[in-house]
């Protein structure tokens, strides 16, 4: 078992601490509010810190899962962050989705600390988070990664290495793109459905196992068809998640003609209200149209 600390308790990092606390190792958190890091320390037995440095004194490894890009430069970097507290061969990971371009200026200020960092960016969502199910996809050198996945392997059912500093970041834009299209195309299936009078639910049954089955369709048609999305991924972290992939694609010159139109879609939902709604809202959007 090791000396962790995670920074950062969310809907994901909040129960990720937790079973890593339940798998017995030694956990100490820290949260940008106080109050959330006082209630896990309650629930879980473990200890908090009011900074991210703090957290980091003495830890073997540094987990976090924050926002975005500024977010986790502020928890890793300056005199309260969490490289400032962390010994030379310890190990931070990081569970964010965030861009490439970030994993690798931290990577590189943490190698010159004689820290090692693994991005590991997760999917999941709140539910594979709760049920210590995650698939994490990570980047970094190989001996740092060997080190963690006993670790991660607390919440992670699929864990990987794909590459160097980056290559977890990169994979997880992969599987945002391919969840856009999946998403829409369900809605779309969906929303003709019910303007063709058929039973939604009797046809997804029918069709959930064929070519056209996917893990969306298995666990999101019910809702969409109940117009229920009070849960889940929200459509905000979801354009912040599709906006690295279209500015990666730029930059690459990769084509994502479905990824930007989904982009636009979401945003049609962001003017709906719906920024916090799970992302299979999008049906709502056709729904709304006629």
């Amino acid at each position: 078992m090791s000396k962790v600390a995670f920074l950062g308790l969310g809907v994901m990092g909040y129960p990720m601490a937790g079973h890593l606390a339940a798998k017995g190792h030694e956990v100490r958190v820290y949260n940008r509010t106080t109050a959330k890091a006082e209630a896990w320390a309650a629930e879980h037995g473990g200890d908090f810190a009011p900074t991210p440095r703090e957290a980091a004194l003495g830890a073997e490894f540094v987990m976090s899962c924050v926002g975005n890009d500024d977010d986790l430069r502020d928890v890793c970097s300056g005199t309260d962050g969490a490289f400032a507290g962390m010994d030379p061969n310890t190990t931070f990971v990081d569970h964010t989705t965030v861009s490439a371009a970030v994993t690798r200026e931290l990577y590189a200020e943490a190698a010159a600390k004689g820290i090692a960092f693994v991005d590991a960016p997760v999917s999941g969502g709140q539910a594979g988070a709760e049920n210590g199910v995650l698939s994490i996809m990570c980047g970094g050198d190989r001996a740092a990664y060997d080190g963690a996945e006993p670790v991660m392997a607390a919440y992670g059912r699929s864990i990987k290495r794909l590459g160097e500093s980056g290559a977890g970041q990169l994979t997880k834009m992969v599987n945002q793109i391919c969840i856009a299209g999946l998403v829409q195309g369900l809605a779309e299936g969906l929303h003709f459905a019910q303007k063709a009078g058929l039973d939604g639910k009797s046809v997804i049954e029918v069709i959930k196992g064929g070519a056209a089955g996917s893990w969306q369709m298995e666990n999101r048609h019910e809702t969409m068809l109940d117009d229920f999305f009070e849960y889940g991924f929200a459509v905000d972290w979801m354009r912040k998640d599709l906006g690295i992939c279209l500015s990666t694609a730029n930059e690459n010159g990769a084509s994502l003609p479905v990824t930007a139109i989904v982009d636009q879609f979401y945003k049609d939902i962001q003017k709906m209200g719906g920024g916090r709604w799970d992302t299979s809202s999008l049906i709502r959007r056709l729904n709304a149209a006629g």
